[in-house]
């Protein structure tokens, strides 16, 4: 890419009619990207991600797919479980070393 060309980004709903015209028309990966004017690499990579995710493919920017979405949740969960634990094992500690 040169200095002046951006990078084009394409809606949810050009990806998933694009990966329709493959899976669903009956056509060529190479004659729909062609028509399209996008790469056939892009448009496999579409239709892979179609097939794996399903629903949840191309969630957009800033937005995760919903298995990941739980992922980082439980993680945050985790965290601050792991962070409470510690803080009672500190008081525990603590409180159980007081001088008679």
């Amino acid at each position: 890419m040169t200095e002046k060309q951006t990078r084009r980004k394409f809606t949810k709903d050009f990806k998933e009619d694009a990966v329709r015209l493959v899976v669903e028309g009956g056509r060529k990966v190479s004659d729909v990207a062609r028509d399209l004017g996008i790469e056939e690499n892009m448009l496999h990579q579409w239709k892979r991600e179609q097939r794996v995710a399903g629903a949840g493919a191309f969630p957009g920017k800033g937005y995760l797919r919903p298995q990941d979405e739980e992922m980082r949740r439980l993680k945050r969960e985790n965290h601050d479980l792991r962070e409470e634990r510690d803080i009672l094992k500190k008081a525990l500690a603590i409180f159980s070393n007081k001088p008679r």
